[in-house]
Parts: C-alpha cells; sequence; structure tokens
C-alpha cells in the first residue's frame, strides 16, 4: 500500500522481516549444506526405504565446565575429547559393514592430506583386514563434486606422504581411483550407488 504525502512525496512500506525470510528461504533452501548435512539426509531416506542403517558417530568428549546463562538454557564452555574419534559414519547394508570418513575441500586441483589423521588409517586398515567396507567421501565443494575413494588407493597415497612423497592428492587421482557421485535432490548424496560400483570392480 502506497501513501501520498501532502508535500508530494510518496511512502512504500517496506517488506517485513517475515517476507523477505520466506522468499530467502524459498530460493537458498537447498544452499550451504555441509557434505555431513547432506550425508545425513542421505542416510535418512536410506532407513525410510529400507536400504541401510548408517549413522554418524558420536563425538567421544568428555565435559569439564559447563555454565547455565538461563534456568532452560546450558552452555558447554570446556570440554576435551576422550579419546581420537575414529571415522565419522558406519552401519550395516546388505548384512556388510559400511565405514567411512567424510571430507570436503575447497582446493580445486587436489585433497589435503592433512586432513586425515594416522589414528584414522589405521582404523580403516583394521576394519578392510575384517571384511568391512571402508573409504573416504570427499567434496571438492568450490566445482561440486563428489568422489568415493576406497581405502586401499587412499592407503597408498597415504605411504607416499609418509615416505617423503606429496603430501595431497591431486585431482586426477580422483578421477583414476574414485567413483565419482552426482548430486542428486533426494537423496542428496546417493553414495551407496557409487560403493555399488566400488564393489563390482
Amino acid at each position: 500500500m502506497e501513501i501520498n504525502y501532502p508535500n508530494g512525496k510518496i511512502y512504500t512500506p517496506k517488506k517485513n522481516n517475515s517476507e523477505i525470510r520466506s522468499k530467502k528461504d524459498y530460493s537458498y533452501s537447498n544452499r550451504g549444506k555441509t557434505l555431513e548435512d547432506e550425508i545425513n539426509e542421505t542416510n535418512d531416506y536410506y532407513m525410510q526405504k529400507g536400504t541401510a542403517v548408517i549413522h554418524k558417530k558420536p563425538v567421544p568428549i568428555q565435559v569439564v565446565k559447563v555454565e547455565y546463562p538461563s534456568r532452560s538454557a546450558a552452555v558447554i564452555k570446556e570440554a576435551y575429547y576422550r579419546i581420537a574419534s575414529t571415522t565419522d559414519f558406519n552401519g550395516v547394508w546388505k548384512g556388510l559393514h559400511v565405514d567411512f570418513e567424510a571430507k570436503e575441500t575447497k582446493n580445486k586441483t587436489s585433497f589435503p592430506l592433512k586432513n586425515i589423521h594416522a589414528h584414522q588409517i589405521d582404523h580403516m586398515r583394521l576394519v578392510t583386514e575384517q571384511k568391512g567396507i571402508t573409504f573416504l567421501i570427499v567434496r571438492f565443494s568450490l566445482i561440486n563434486r563428489y568422489f568415493i575413494l576406497p581405502f586401499q588407493p587412499l592407503q597408498d597415497a597415504w605411504n607416499v606422504m609418509c615416505n617423503g612423497g606429496k603430501k595431497s592428492i591431486p585431482f586426477d587421482f580422483f578421477e583414476q581411483h574414485a567413483f565419482e557421485v552426482v548430486p542428486g535432490a533426494y537423496p542428496p548424496i546417493d553414495y551407496l550407488q557409487g560403493v555399488t560400483k566400488m564393489l563390482s570392480e
């Protein structure tokens, strides 16, 4: 609604915050999600469809200090990891144990191995020795490409680094040794489709 003032000026009221927010939410509802968000949504989809039961592992922390700014709210002020974490996700799919780490990078040309820790490589090796399925999901966020890297080529790249070689995995290594997953609407990242291809080779 416009208001005409005697001085000739016209006043047009601004949209209220709810109108602006609803329009913005509609336009950007699927943007800005982290790889973890996308995998959690995908895991929910798998659960609903009865495809697999896979969850994010809880972080093993010990709370040391908690403050209560109000009676109904608690804020953790100090905590530490009780033990080193292993991988991000695990569960069961078609009677098989699935165990994997998920990482994203803004680097377009390589994946820095500093994002992985030695105890995670050790854990993935032990899972593989027990015939479990383990792998790394990497999202190159700036180009929006997703790859499933099996444990063996990941371990090979890790060993090269430990022997004084490259401290990152080149992008073309993923194109040669990993399995690309094309993102969708629902589920966002159908990574088990990529794992099926991985197991067939």
